[in-house]
């Protein structure tokens, strides 16, 4: 007997859902996308028409209201977050809530409480963190391949100047941090291991926007250092790397791994400087969105874990708030 599939709906019918997660979640065979919401109708008819959804809904209550209904997957805005993932948990919905998960530490407390409360999942939409590429890469270095882990550094940028853009928007959580500076936080934190115990930071804000567009910090581990640049207003860049006593792990397309081509990772010995020491590790073709949503409805099926459960969204979040606060004070904070 065929198992039953975990029921999704999608609240917010955003460009980044629709064209990248929602296909995603439909490609796995664990799971079922069945509602969509938005606040105009036409639009979730749109994008239910789009992607062969069943049921469109013209308000977000309604979708939470249909018992067809297991998990929801939450697009909405970065202030919009919380609020709705609350109310998807009190509606006894597991939720998937794109990342950052929240802004600000209560907020994401009172979603500790409300998942607690109501006894189902909760989960912030890290899709690096279900990526093969990812995973071999956290097994090499805690096999001891490249020594003992001492130093990370990390790129990630992008151009966008449409002050329409909520990427663009400060006070709804626009700007490169929120945006893809957590990208090299979560998975920095991941191959550490550990915890940061102080960061220190320094951003350039664009003069119309607010928005941080360029912004540098550095995350002082108990076993060493970790140093990142990211910006919304630069060429289009991404790459880790990730430096041991004995040899190095650089990731060739760190965070929007293509889903149409074989990733890479590349591992150096350290034998000299012009790269025959380097062996090359291929990952084959597949989208990171479908292994989230496997992974997802393995957790709820209770056949694995939480990818990334709300206890490492408060780490997470408390590394980021210090990266503010080290920006605006000039001096190294501490985390948490």
């Amino acid at each position: 007997m065929a198992k039953r599939k975990l029921r999704w709906g999608v609240i917010g019918a955003s460009k980044f859902a629709i064209t990248k997660c929602v296909p995603g979640i439909q490609a796995s065979d664990l799971c079922d996308v069945v509602a969509i919401a938005s606040r105009d109708l036409d639009k979730a008819k749109a994008a239910a028409s789009k992607l062969n959804i069943e049921t469109a809904y013209g308000s977000y209550d309604e979708l939470l209201a249909d018992p067809a209904i297991d998990v929801i997957y939450n697009p909405l805005p970065n202030h919009l977050h919380v609020p709705w993932s609350i109310a998807a948990a009190k509606a006894g919905k597991h939720v998937l809530c794109e990342k950052p998960l929240a802004l600000a530490m209560d907020e994401l407390q009172a979603l500790v409480r409300a998942r607690d409360a109501a006894g189902v999942i909760v989960s912030e939409a890290f899709m690096v963190r279900c990526h093969p590429q990812w995973l071999r890469v956290e097994e090499l270095a805690k096999s001891g391949r490249i020594g003992e882990l001492r130093a990370a550094t990390g790129f990630f940028s992008y151009t966008n100047v449409d002050p329409q853009n909520i990427r663009n928007r400060a006070d709804i959580g626009g700007g490169a941090i929120w945006d893809i500076g957590c990208y090299p936080v979560t998975t920095s934190r991941l191959l550490f291991g550990t915890e940061p115990v102080r960061v220190a930071a320094t951003i350039v804000r664009d003069p119309e926007f607010g928005t941080d567009r360029l912004s540098t910090f550095i995350l002082e581990y108990p076993q060493g250092h970790a140093i990142f640049t990211c910006s919304t207003q630069l060429v289009p860049y991404q790459r880790m790397q990730f430096m041991g006593t004995k040899g190095r792990i650089e990731v060739e397309i760190p965070f929007n791994a293509p889903p149409d081509r074989a990733t890479r990772v590349f591992i150096d010995d350290g034998g000299e400087l012009f790269g025959s020491g380097i062996s090359t590790e291929s990952f084959a073709v597949g989208d990171q969105y479908t292994w989230q949503a496997d992974a997802f409805a393995r957790a709820v099926f209770g056949e694995g874990p939480v990818a990334v459960p709300l206890e490492d969204s408060l780490k997470q979040l408390a590394v980021l708030t210090a990266i503010f606060k080290a920006a605006e004070s000039g001096k190294w904070e501490p985390v948490g």
